[in-house]
């Protein structure tokens, strides 16, 4: 049997900050999840008060009493996890809508810490267990990291992933298309430098394709470090110069940059863009990868749409691909 299991992003329900804040909303989006054929959910770690109903521990207690609560309506439409939860260090959880620690401060561990432990238990406890991880900031603001930049990294993720190892629940990193790692060899440098046991990476087909990172061949040449996977299109690619764009966050990712480019990401399918998602579901077939696969759209104008047609998809052309290969290897044992 194949051990990849199939969740949704639940990101591109939450566009504005008062369109998604109440239960009858939640319920419609977690029933179009399961009705396209997800078992999961993926939920965003975010410090905005009642606007942001999943992203901190307050708000899910003022909505559904306890993260026991939530997985019993979770249940209810049909969900059997919380697959795992995305946290950026920098948003910050001691002030609502506050700045939060920065990764490359090595006085920030204890803090960074303590933030990842709650959502990796709340991970635990509601199914799932995976924690995605912002493991820096832009290119633009950092340039190349040095050596002694990526061992305070180092340092830091390990002490991470081995405290939230204790709650079952293993560490991801995640690198965004403006992500510093992406310069001087970065993902490979830090890979490097973390214990493997302990600090894994989340590999985001768009992300990757739109830093000129080709995902098909980075699964196969680092599938054994691969802890997670969000999988989605991208049409467009950022080279260096324009990831360097100071405030690229807003300029670039935001506003489109000079090109304007409306959006970024886009459903999996084979009708264009930049991924070959057959070849990337062939390559997780043969590297036996097991884990979640979350599928995103991101800005997608129509969530529910999106996530239907992503879920036929992923339903009659990937997964076929990833539980037939398994097929085999099971047979031939």
């Amino acid at each position: 049997m194949s051990g990849v299991r199939w969740a949704y992003a639940l990101n591109q329900w939450d566009t504005n900050i008062d369109a998604f804040v109440r239960t009858r909303e939640h319920e419609r989006a977690f029933k179009t999840i399961s009705i396209s054929g997800f078992s999961g959910v993926e939920f965003t770690a975010v410090s905005f008060g009642a606007w942001e109903p999943f992203g901190s521990p307050a708000e899910i207690a003022n909505l559904y009493g306890s993260l026991e609560g939530l997985r019993s309506f979770l249940a209810e439409c049909a969900l059997d996890a919380v697959s795992s939860y995305v946290y950026d260090p920098f948003v910050g959880f001691d002030v609502e809508m506050g700045r939060g620690p920065d990764p490359l401060d090595p006085d920030a561990v204890e803090r960074i810490a303590t933030t990842a432990v709650w959502f990796a238990d709340a991970v635990h406890r509601l199914g799932g267990d995976a924690l995605v991880v912002r493991p820096v900031g832009s290119a633009w603001q950092t340039g190349a990291l040095s050596d002694e930049q990526i061992g305070t990294l180092a340092r830091l993720w390990d002490e991470v992933g081995r405290r939230i190892a204790a709650h079952d629940v293993r560490l991801a990193l995640h690198v965004d298309f403006l992500s510093a790692l992406r310069l001087a060899e970065g993902i490979d440098r830090l890979l490097a430098a973390t214990d493997p046991a302990l600090v894994g990476l989340a590999l985001d087909t768009a992300e990757f394709a739109i830093a000129g990172i080709d995902p098909v061949a980075f699964f196969r040449s680092h599938a054994d470090r691969v802890r997670h996977i969000q999988l989605k299109n991208a049409r467009h690619v950022v080279d260096e110069a324009e990831a360097l764009t100071p405030h690229a966050e807003q300029f670039v990712r935001t506003e489109g940059g000079a090109r304007r480019i409306e959006r970024w990401f886009f459903e999996p399918t084979d009708e264009g863009g930049l991924i070959d998602f057959e070849a990337f579901a062939q390559a997780v077939a043969d590297a036996d990868y097991a884990g979640w696969i979350v599928v995103e759209s991101d800005q997608s104008p129509h969530p529910a749409e999106s996530a239907m047609v992503s879920g036929w998809y992923v339903q009659n052309v990937l997964r076929p691909i990833v539980e037939g290969s398994a097929r085999l290897v099971e047979e031939k044992k």
